[in-house]
């Protein structure tokens, strides 16, 4: 069997590069300049062990690339459409940046091929583009199938090659092609109806929302008792009802549009249909009000104005590079406007982007961005930081303020007396 997988950004290179070690793989985008540059060892994105994975399917001539549609899709059984999403300033996808795409393929398709798609894509869409692909085409032979795509940035292909379970819809149950992919990968597939599946993606990215809204405002009501909200989503879990894995680790809201995007695109399947979500309608002003939280318990406690303040972490999230609408970021423009001097130390940033440099000042390490620091802000949640012992920054800093808004310090910070220590979540905090 031969795949052709479309799409060279965080969700097409890790599927092209997992999927090679199995089956014959061309990894294929419009766009040649990419290509060109993955062919060179340059990739467009971090994740670890990803640069790895690249080369060795390259070795062994398993994963080729090519930024011609007619030779990539020749011969391929499945076209696997992994174009990333774009989704915008207000968490809204651009589901036509992946149609359009899909829509240059119908004519290069091969006689019998399956459409799979796992694009981030509204319910409806994977019908349509089949009845598309048969109306312009004339290409009734061309099935289609839609699997969610569950990449977390840092662990993706652990995600891919190692997962619990896949999800499947398929326009045709009988064709079993997508199926025994998967089952090279995992132990479980759960098949249902192409809608299905896709509305399995929006509900579960909108439960993990709503988990992530409903931990944060129990921590509002912890800071205002005696209680830890890290204590109470210990309890949680251990209810099997709730389970080990439950999304209750308290922070700064969400970011980054995943979880966000799939909330609003089921507030307009809700619209459409004339149904009112109270519960998922509210999620997104809850998850705005616990963004500002780190900005506002800083200005609980000093006047940013002035202030040196020190970002433990930049990136979206730990794993990654990627920058763009990270909380972090957010959080560094709003002190940088509330008259603060923003300094910053992230394992997986050498430079800023030039819109970032006037805003940002880039430290080299731990040590240069606490130094002299009148507060530092765990940003984001980096394993190295955990290891960071009280008396660095007693040494370091000022007079030590540190807001851990990821409740990943030691415990022997929380407890030196002389370290003004505030978590989220976290009541009575030590003054």
């Amino acid at each position: 069997m031969k795949i052709c997988v479309c799409g060279l950004w965080h969700l097409g290179l890790v599927t092209a590069a997992c999927v090679a070690a199995e089956f014959e793989t061309v990894a294929f985008d419009f766009d040649a300049g990419a290509v060109d540059a993955i062919r060179a060892g340059t990739l467009p994105i971090f994740e670890p062990g990803l640069a790895e994975l690249v080369a060795d399917g390259a070795a062994s001539g398993k994963l080729t690339f090519s930024s011609d549609a007619r030779d990539a899709l020749r011969d391929a059984d499945i076209v696997w459409i992994a174009w990333d999403t774009p989704v915008d300033d207000d968490d809204r996808a651009d589901v036509a940046f992946v149609a359009d795409r899909i829509r240059r393929l119908f004519p290069h398709l091969k006689p019998g091929a399956l459409l799979l798609i796992s694009s981030q894509v509204p319910v409806g869409f994977s019908r349509e583009i089949l009845a598309q692909c048969a109306a312009s085409s004339g290409r009734g032979d061309v099935s289609v199938a839609y699997s969610p795509e569950n990449l977390r940035l840092g662990t993706a292909i652990a995600a891919f090659t190692g997962a619990a379970r896949v999800v499947l819809g398929s326009a045709e149950p009988g064709d079993r092609r997508a199926a025994q992919v998967f089952g090279r990968f995992t132990p479980v597939v759960i098949e249902m109806s192409l809608e299905s599946a896709e509305m399995a993606k929006h509900a579960l990215n909108a439960f993990l929302a709503t988990e992530l809204s409903f931990v944060n405002e129990i921590g509002a009501v912890c800071e205002a008792t005696a209680a830890d909200v890290a204590d109470v989503a210990r309890a949680l879990r251990s209810d099997p009802r709730v389970g080990e894995r439950a999304y209750l680790s308290p922070g700064p809201g969400f970011a980054g549009g995943t979880l966000a995007r799939d909330v609003g695109t089921l507030e307009d399947v809700a619209a459409q249909s004339g149904l009112t979500l109270p519960l998922l309608a509210s999620i997104r002003g809850s998850n705005r009000q616990n963004q500002t939280w780190p900005l506002r318990k800083l200005r609980e406690i000093l006047d940013p104005a002035g202030s040196t303040i020190a970002l433990l972490g930049l990136t979206y999230k730990p794993g990654t590079d990627t920058l763009r609408r990270s909380s972090a970021v957010e959080l560094a423009g709003a002190l940088a406007q509330a008259g603060a001097r923003v300094r910053a130390y992230d394992p997986a940033i050498r430079e800023l982007p030039a819109h970032l440099r006037e805003t940002i000042e880039l430290a080299e390490s731990v040590d240069a961005v606490l130094a002299g620091a009148d507060a530092a802000i765990v940003a984001t949640e980096w394993p190295q930081f955990s290891e960071i012992a009280s008396q660095t920054f007693v040494s370091l800093m000022r007079a030590p303020v540190v807001v851990d808004a990821r409740r990943i310090l030691d415990a022997s910070v929380r407890e030196d007396p002389r370290v003004r220590y505030y978590a989220i979540g976290l009541g009575t905090p030590k003054s």
